[in-house]
């Protein structure tokens, strides 16, 4: 059973007490992601969740890795476009050390000089192994054309400007802007007594009360096709075509998620089958659905050899138009609903998963996480909604293009196969 509680001073709290298991995880949820940032702040929320693991006034940084591991526990952290997330993992017995610690480094971080030029080097490199990395730039670059104009386009890492001169005082301005109590959620789940949860929240979460939250933020796509030739030095095309998706939680978000099953989320999807199972022209080939709170996208991605590429181009587009005009089959919607089912069964056997999804839903689209809804919406997809959706998913008046590779003695026939 969810139980939800409020914080004195306003933080939410939701908890999930779960049998059988001898774990808890437990996460402090931050509405402050790369959507929050000005143009002068871009990257700030990662940045800082950079620094909160480099020391407080209570722990050095070899101090927070070597008390979590002294209790078999993980500690960890993630930023997103839209929220920041502090999470650990312990034994139940060790709860107490693990709301102390992320409490300390979430609200006490010391954010040293010293130390933040150095995470500043760290963060810079990170950038640029992600510049390194093919597949990451083509997402980024079809990201960027799809959302161009809104905070959305704009990598959660910031850039190598933004990082480079951001200051101390604005990375703190930006934290104490954003961390206050009515952005805050608490997420638990796992082998915990909620009583004492609230106890050790009560105790370490010592922030003033403050009516203060983000307010709301643009999230829209202008529309339109574009594409973007990427040049570089690598053995693949790497090829990302996105397309028009839905808000988070809206009624056409499950069927998206079946309709990406059956176009490219699985070893039996129809690009897997078609480009590598009997044409043999990409290792990797799959799609995905991007969620978000006002808005959405739905992307395909292939790596493929320079030579083939345009082929993998025209078969990809070929698929989308097949499903357009011809729909999808009764068996393939059936055992990709299914399949949707059971990935979110056993991707939910624990405690982290619980955790991960009750301060999302609550974060981000503010209500009670419900498992059994969850499923009871899966299964009420039906083939008229995937008829529906196909309009506006596979409208290709829509169709931004990513193309990362040496694409330059390419870029005709991939043109081509874009445009046909």
């Amino acid at each position: 059973m969810v139980i939800q509680q409020i914080l004195e001073n306003g933080v939410r709290v939701v908890m999930e007490p779960m049998q059988g298991v001898r774990s808890v995880a437990v996460g402090i949820w931050v509405n402050a992601g790369s959507v929050r940032e000005a143009a002068d702040e871009a990257g700030a929320s990662h940045f800082i969740e950079h620094m909160v693991f480099k020391g407080t006034g209570r722990r050095s940084a070899a101090d927070i890795a070597a008390e979590m591991d002294n209790v078999g526990g993980s500690i960890n952290a993630f930023t997103s476009k839209e929220c920041t997330c502090y999470y650990a993992k312990v034994l139940d017995e060790h709860l107490p050390i693990a709301v102390d610690m992320l409490a300390d480094i979430v609200f006490h971080s010391a954010f040293d000089p010293e130390e933040l030029e150095k995470e500043r080097r760290v963060i810079l490199e990170e950038i640029l192994m992600t510049e390194d990395s093919p597949e990451d730039v083509s997402a980024e670059t079809g990201n960027a054309l799809f959302f161009d104009g809104d905070p959305l386009a704009l990598p959660i890492l910031g850039t190598r400007e933004s990082i480079s001169s951001i200051s101390r005082d604005k990375l703190l301005s930006y934290r104490g802007s954003h961390y206050v109590p009515k952005n805050i959620v608490v997420a638990c789940a796992g082998s915990f007594r909620p009583d004492r949860l609230l106890a050790l929240l009560g105790e370490h979460f010592d922030l003033p009360a403050s009516d203060d939250c983000a307010g709301p933020f643009r999230q829209s796509y202008p529309g339109g096709r574009r594409f973007r030739f990427v040049q570089k030095d690598v053995e693949q095309v790497h090829v990302t075509l996105t397309l028009p998706g839905f808000c988070r939680d809206g009624e056409d978000q499950y069927p998206l998620a079946v309709l990406s099953n059956i176009i490219g989320g699985s070893m039996s999807s129809r690009l897997f089958q078609r480009i590598r199972e009997e044409r043999g022209l990409a290792y990797s080939v799959y799609s995905y659905p991007l969620f978000y709170a006002k808005t959405g996208a739905f992307a395909l991605y292939a790596g493929t050899g320079e030579e083939q590429a345009a082929e993998v181009v025209r078969l990809m587009r070929q698929e989308l138009a097949d499903i357009r005009e011809n729909g999808v089959t009764e068996a393939e919607f059936l055992r990709c609903r299914e399949q949707l089912k059971g990935s979110y069964i056993l991707g939910m056997e624990s405690s982290s998963a619980h955790m991960n999804t009750l301060g999302k839903v609550a974060l981000l689209q503010n209500r009670e996480y419900d498992e059994a809804e969850t499923l009871r919406r899966i299964e009420c997809v039906t083939m008229e909604d995937i008829r529906r959706i196909v309009p506006v998913v596979l409208d290709e008046t829509n169709l931004c293009a990513a193309l990362v590779g040496r694409v330059e003695g390419q870029q005709a026939a991939l043109e081509a196969a874009l445009n046909r």
